[in-house]
């Protein structure tokens, strides 16, 4: 029967631990330097440093605007709690209250370990709206809406705006009182604003609540001008000339006092003609000009009768100036019976019985 020798059994004892502990520090150190094997965590519950107050807009309250994001360890994606509390108006949350939102919202994100305030006072944000703003809001509006393509407005106010307390966020000007002649060199104009004015489907998507602020109304004492560029008569223009080849030239004026001035479009117009002597200096008119006709009285034209199947040709006597689809009188000659006639070029008219 043979014995062990206990200086061999420490000897294996001790070089077996050192085996061991050598595979458990290459197994960590490969696993540190990313040999494929993963390092699991287990995480702690969140904590949030709630605010004792915050400002938001009409998207809603969100859980980076209440609580700390310096001492908060937060989400990639903002997380919605509730709607926004009307522009004026504050709302409270306690903890409590916020940790119910938060659990509702993104249960994966609920924290169970709060510092800071016991609760945060919620309001909106806001700032002043000045003259200059104002003035911006209601020349586009009006632009839009009234003046549309008769040229480009340009608005002063008559008396200093004070300047009031709005959202801090996109505006929108409505008008809902202008006098029957519109926009005019002094006029009233009575007008509200809408904070949040997002389309529903955008809310929807961003999963915001819908609510609008409405602001005012308000009204002030305006004087407007629309300035646009017009044709104004170099020399004296006479009646009958070619407006083509006029002396003319474009300026740009307040056209409110004018109506229907011509721009320069008219001038690539070869059949306008002048029907009134201009003095220099004035301004072209629509009334001021017609297109040149194709039959004068008195012209003799061909006449083409058809009654049928049956076509009958025969020279008359245009008794009207007329452009071609117009239907003027004319008169045969021999019988000097008259006929109405439908104009087709500068010698022709179709005569239907």
């Amino acid at each position: 029967m043979s014995s062990t020798n206990p200086h061999n059994r420490d000897s294996r004892s001790s070089s077996l631990h050192r085996s061991i502990a050598s595979l458990l520090s290459a197994f960590l150190l490969f696993a540190l330097l990313g040999g494929g094997f993963r390092v699991l965590a287990f995480p702690e519950a969140a904590a949030f440093e709630l605010l004792p107050a915050a400002q938001v807009d009409t998207a809603g309250i969100f859980l980076h605007q209440v609580v700390s994001t310096k001492q908060s360890v937060l989400p990639p994606q903002p997380i919605r709690l509730a709607d926004a509390p009307a522009f004026g108006q504050a709302a409270s949350f306690s903890r409590a209250k916020i940790a119910e939102l938060l659990k509702a919202s993104a249960a994966e994100f609920a924290a169970t370990n709060w510092s800071g305030a016991a609760q945060v006072r919620v309001t909106r944000r806001s700032r002043a709206l000045n003259e200059r703003e104002l003035r911006e809001l209601l020349s586009a509006t009006l632009q839009k809406d009234f003046v549309k393509d008769k040229g480009d407005l340009e608005l002063r106010l008559t008396r200093p705006w004070a300047s009031v307390l709005v959202p801090d966020e996109t505006l929108v000007l409505k008008v809902i009182d202008l006098p029957t002649t519109g926009v005019s060199a002094h006029f009233i104009v009575r007008f509200e604003l809408f904070a949040g004015q997002v389309a529903p489907e955008v809310r929807r998507e961003r999963g915001e609540g819908t609510s609008v602020d409405r602001l005012g109304p308000w009204q002030v004492v305006a004087q407007g001008k629309v300035m646009k560029d017009v044709l104004v008569a170099r020399t004296a223009l006479k009646r009958g000339d070619p407006l083509r080849n006029s002396e003319i030239t474009t300026e740009r004026l307040d056209v409110l006092s004018l109506r229907e001035p011509l721009d320069g479009t008219a001038l690539t117009n070869p059949s306008l003609e002048l029907i009134e002597t201009i003095q220099a200096g004035q301004p072209v008119l629509a009334r001021s000009v017609r297109m040149k006709p194709v039959v004068q009285r008195g012209q003799f034209v061909d006449g083409l009768v058809r009654d049928g199947a049956l076509n009958i040709a025969l020279k008359v006597e245009v008794l009207a100036d007329g452009l071609p689809g117009q239907t003027v009188r004319v008169r045969n000659p021999k019988t000097k019976r008259e006929f109405y006639a439908k104009i087709q070029d500068e010698q022709t008219v179709v005569i239907n019985l």
